[in-house]
């Protein structure tokens, strides 16, 4: 089985000091670092799985015998290299129930992507990679049930904002330690911004100081993250289903409009190539299937995924087709911009895709896959609602629109997992929040972030002004972690799992809270 390589090895870093030379306090925690690399070992960035299905799911890979090289290129040949996969019914591989070939191309970056069928529903298989007679680390991975089935229980956890410079990914090891279906990744992977001074300490190695705007500097970040051993662990223990959010290309981008500042990119060709790198570099890194394999700036990654008749599972993108931000951006109390009826956040293609989707599913639970928090988030306890314009408080008609067609359609339970937020919510979603009397139709559980952020605390100023301003609030927490999910027939439960601290390694996990939403009974309440 291949060897991880160390971080300070990666980054051509040597000695007893290099951890300090990297981070300029002091040595690695031992037991977080990569060992080194053998020659000729190329499966340095780990394996994956997602997009589970009834009778199959896709693997992934990514061959790099030099993850750090600063051309992006992983240390390849300008060559391709044929990969060969094996997936069987026991970890030993005794049983080998499916084995073929794919060609990673440096086109993709050595990626390999084989969309694996003819699997039983409902069942745990091991998968490994092999090239050359090296073999990879082993996965796991898990079917759905079968279609029409009715499962007894689902458990999966949703995980979001993981900027690296912020803290430690402990929260993935502990991802790789409970017992669950899936992970739903809800954006902010990678961030964008280069690495320098940061809550880890200083980033010495001058590759990591820009920004990404490249294909090979995404590459780069994105081995800066598959770095992480915690991060590797939870994918090969689970399958992900992942989306985007801003950070993969840029700071709250907009279609194709970029963030408002002094960069190249404010010029609409300019993003669009700068876009284009950044999902080509998402898709070779993560286990995404051929059909959301970019074209060029473009690429769909809304869809929809069944567990049986338990749950459905609807991930949107709210970046793509969206409009511009109302009122320039940001936040503020006097922005009439946002409620224009004709703004989107969806499109108008992906809205009706969406309501469609809520008249003909048969499940119990619809779950909204969701970027930045669909419920309104007041900041200001007075009389005047003071909301940010970048979720969709900016974009009032579509929420009351997407909200009222869930009642209208006579969805029997929507309930929305959310990211982008850094904090834990668990509230009400109302058909309308201007009117008083609105009754509530859905609930949402917005989940904090991995790191970013930094250390968090159980309770800060924006939770005190949040409780106060949103009656709808009925839960905020400020600390690092994710939200663990167990849903069956009569009733949702989340977790809320958090951790004391990122900024050092190896933090404990606890259950902060948990909260519940009852079959038929649209809102949450405190277990």
């Amino acid at each position: 089985m291949t060897t991880p390589i160390s971080r300070r090895t990666a980054l051509g870093l040597g000695g007893a000091g290099a951890a300090a030379v990297l981070l300029g306090t002091g040595d690695w925690n031992a037991a977080s670092a990569f060992a080194a690399p053998r020659t000729g070992d190329v499966f340095t960035l780990g394996v994956a799985s997602g997009d589970p299905t009834p009778d199959g799911v896709v693997l992934w890979t990514r061959l790099a015998s030099d993850p750090f090289a600063v051309d992006g290129k992983g240390g390849m040949p300008a060559t391709p290299v044929r990969v060969e996969y094996e997936v069987a019914a026991d970890e030993r591989f005794r049983r080998v129930v499916r084995r073929g070939s794919v060609v990673a191309t440096p086109e993709l970056g050595h990626s390999a992507h084989p969309e694996i069928r003819g699997l039983a529903p409902d069942h745990e298989y091991f998968y490994r990679f092999s090239v050359g007679g090296e073999l990879s680390p082993v996965g796991r991975t898990r079917t759905m049930p079968a279609p029409h089935s009715s499962p007894r229980e689902l458990n999966f956890a949703f995980a979001s904002c993981q900027a690296w410079q912020d803290g430690y990914f402990t929260a993935f090891d502990h991802i790789a330690e409970e017992d669950l279906d899936f992970v739903v990744h809800l954006g902010d992977y990678i961030y964008e911004s280069g690495v320098k001074t940061n809550r880890r300490g200083v980033v010495t190695d001058p590759r990591f100081h820009t920004e990404a705007f490249d294909l090979a500097r995404y590459r780069l970040q994105y081995s800066l993250y598959k770095a992480e051993a915690p991060l590797r662990n939870a994918h090969a223990r689970h399958p992900f289903i992942v989306t985007f959010d801003d950070h993969e290309v840029e700071d709250n981008w907009a279609g194709d409009i970029s963030k408002v500042d002094t960069e190249p990119d404010q010029d609409p060709v300019v993003f669009r190539r700068r876009r284009a790198d950044a999902f080509q570099a998402m898709y070779e890194n993560l286990p995404l299937r051929r059909a959301q394999l970019p074209a060029g700036p473009d690429i769909h990654i809304y869809r929809r995924l069944h567990y049986g008749n338990l749950a459905d599972l609807t991930m949107v993108d709210t970046r793509s087709y969206r409009d511009d931000q109302p009122c320039g951006d940001g936040d503020g109390v006097d922005c009439a911009e946002r409620l224009d009826p004709d703004r989107t956040i969806l499109g108008a293609a992906q809205r009706e895709w969406l309501l469609t989707g809520f008249s003909r599913s048969r499940a119990r639970w619809q779950i909204l896959g969701n970027q930045a928090p669909i419920g309104q988030t007041d900041r200001d306890p007075g009389p005047a609602l003071d909301v940010w314009y970048d979720p969709w408080d900016g974009y009032v008609a579509e929420r009351n629109r997407v909200l009222a067609a869930a009642q209208d359609r006579h969805v029997r339970n929507l309930v929305v997992i959310t990211g982008d937020r850094h904090q834990n919510y668990a509230w009400d979603l109302k058909r309308d929040y201007a009117d008083p009397t609105s009754p509530t139709v859905a609930s949402e559980f917005v989940g904090t972030s991995v790191t970013s952020g930094g250390d968090g605390a159980d309770m800060n100023d924006d939770g005190v002004n949040f409780l106060a301003a949103n009656p709808h609030m009925k839960f905020f927490n400020a600390q690092r972690g994710y939200v663990r999910v167990n849903v069956n027939r009569q009733r949702w439960r989340s977790d809320y799992r958090v951790l004391p601290y990122v900024q050092q390694p190896g933090a404990p996990v606890s259950t902060r809270a948990s909260y519940v939403v009852e079959d038929r009974v649209p809102g949450v309440r405190e277990a």
